[in-house]
């Protein structure tokens, strides 16, 4: 799904607009950075994305992994909040930007990333608390309750980054701390039971953030409750419910109550402050763009966030004008391939992205866009087997390039959807694996679980729709998944009992 961070509409992209300063591109382990502000200060914001993503890790006691290239977080880093709002078409001073968690292609836009004195803006602390979510659900397969996965996420997104490369995690937010006093109280049992929560909430502001980030921070540090945070979830992951896995874990709810409440009244509380010698941030890699690359950038963005079929046909001419000026450039020819493939041109997506491959063999994204085409133009073709064959022969060639890049294991097991093929064994662990790359993709999740049920493995159908079922965000796609959730659990208890009586 789609964060907004707040009103937000991506559509009015000036794509004539006068050219700003020189692009920069920022390539580090988790994350590649685009944007038109100075070189110092794109690397500052790349280094503190990188300090903050290893104080999770050291937190966490998970191993030092890299993501593949193309599964990074994108962030496109603009020069203002005024330069968003052009973006948008709008003139709202609420703008703030957006973020997608999507397999291959994670993006956020955001203003600003210029941090001087060790200050987090208020753009920056929004990034910091979505991918506090995509860290959180990257790290396990398991389905958090809402408010603890918000509480994670205001834990961690306050972060603060000393001049002396440490950074202190578990800061308040002043926002929530006006929460808590202002904001109408939910109560305990409704703020540890997402469903009862989402079904019962107030239609006014009420302190859900604030009490989730009270709860997780007591949690984590009190003494007397420690290790029930980590019980809580073991009691989850048996199948208890929310509120019972919490009575479990944390005893009497009206207790854990009072104890929140009187731990919110300390005067001092604790954070984590983790020391630069324990983070490691990689390399970080900055380079000038190309005055071919500068002049795509705008469709470049406007591609990747997505657009319809009107959107894609006004593009196109200004796509088609950078292409034809810069025939030999990988980035512009690969940017054109998406462009004609948005608007519906298989050929000449498929001719631009060939242009981009003879010039960068190892340019996945034009690999990628001539696979699409091809699969569109698949179902039309004189010789379907032949066709579709070359359209798994594509995607091959891009794993082999990039062996961990999920989509060309999803797409090489749509290939045999498309044909109408029961994909084999290879094609569906291929469609798994491209679920643990990319855990937050909800359309991936929504594959995997038909395919369990397609193969009549109910159970874990069922656990892999608990995440959307779930969201925090109702969407259609939500409602749908938790209707099959519901099917898929009672599939699986009856085919228990069916085998407890044929013992």
């Amino acid at each position: 799904m789609t964060r907004i961070f707040l009103a937000f509409c991506f559509f009015a992209l000036g794509l004539n607009a006068p050219a700003r300063a020189a692009w920069h591109e920022a390539s580090s382990d988790h994350f590649l950075i685009y944007s038109d502000q100075k070189e110092s200060d794109v690397r500052k914001f790349a280094e503190r994305l990188e300090r903050y993503h290893d104080t999770m890790r050291v937190l966490f006691d998970r191993p030092a992994e890299k993501p593949s290239p193309s599964n990074r977080v994108t962030i496109y880093a603009l020069d203002s909040a005024r330069d968003i709002r052009d973006l948008a078409g709008q003139d709202s001073k609420y703008l703030r930007g957006f973020y997608v968690p999507r397999a291959g292609g994670s993006l956020a836009v955001i203003p600003e990333v210029r941090s001087g004195r060790n200050e987090t803006s208020q753009s920056e602390l929004i990034l910091l608390h979505e991918y506090a979510h995509h860290f959180l659900i990257g790290s396990s397969a398991r389905a958090y309750p809402l408010w603890l996965s918000e509480g994670f996420a205001e834990f961690y997104g306050t972060a603060k980054f000393g001049s002396d490369g440490s950074v202190g995690v578990g800061l308040p937010s002043k926002n929530r701390s006006y929460e808590l006093v202002l904001a109408q109280e939910v109560p305990i049992e409704l703020l540890l039971d997402t469903q009862a929560y989402q079904a019962n909430k107030s239609k006014r502001y009420d302190s859900f953030y604030g009490q989730s980030w009270a709860l997780f921070h007591m949690l984590t540090f009190s003494e007397e409750r420690k290790g029930q945070i980590n019980l809580y979830l073991a009691e989850l992951a048996q199948g208890k419910s929310e509120v019972e896995a919490a009575t479990a874990a944390f005893g009497d709810l009206e207790q854990l109550d009072r104890d929140l409440s009187n731990y919110l009244r300390q005067r001092k509380i604790s954070i984590y402050n983790i020391p630069s010698q324990l983070l490691k941030t990689g390399e970080i890699r900055i380079r000038r763009m190309n005055a071919a690359e500068a002049e795509m950038m705008p469709v470049r963005i406007r591609s990747k966030r997505g657009v319809d079929e009107d959107q894609a046909a006004a593009l196109l001419p200004d796509a088609r004008a950078i292409g034809a000026k810069y025939p030999g450039d990988p980035f512009v020819q690969a940017a054109l391939a998406e462009a004609e493939f948005d608007a519906g041109n298989d050929q000449e997506a498929i001719a631009a992205a060939d242009r981009a491959i003879a010039a960068d063999p190892n340019r996945i994204n034009a690999y990628i866009q001539k696979g699409y085409a091809l699969a569109r133009m698949a179902p039309d073709a004189d010789d379907q087997d032949a066709a579709w064959k070359a359209v798994r022969r594509q995607f091959v060639k891009v794993n082999r390039i990039e062996n961990d890049n999920p989509i060309p294991l999803m797409q090489f097991y749509l290939a045999y959807r498309g044909q109408g093929i029961t994909p084999p064994d290879i094609a569906v662990q291929g469609l798994q694996r491209a679920l643990e790359l990319a855990p937050y993709d909800p359309q991936l999740r929504w594959m995997n679980a038909n395919q369990y049920m397609a193969d009549g493995k109910y159970a874990r159908a069922a656990a892999t729709l608990v995440p959307l079922a779930n969201n925090p965000h109702p969407s259609p796609l939500s409602e749908t998944a938790r209707a099959l959730m519901e099917e898929a659990q009672q599939k699986a208890a009856n085919s228990a009992t069916a085998e407890q009586g044929s013992d």
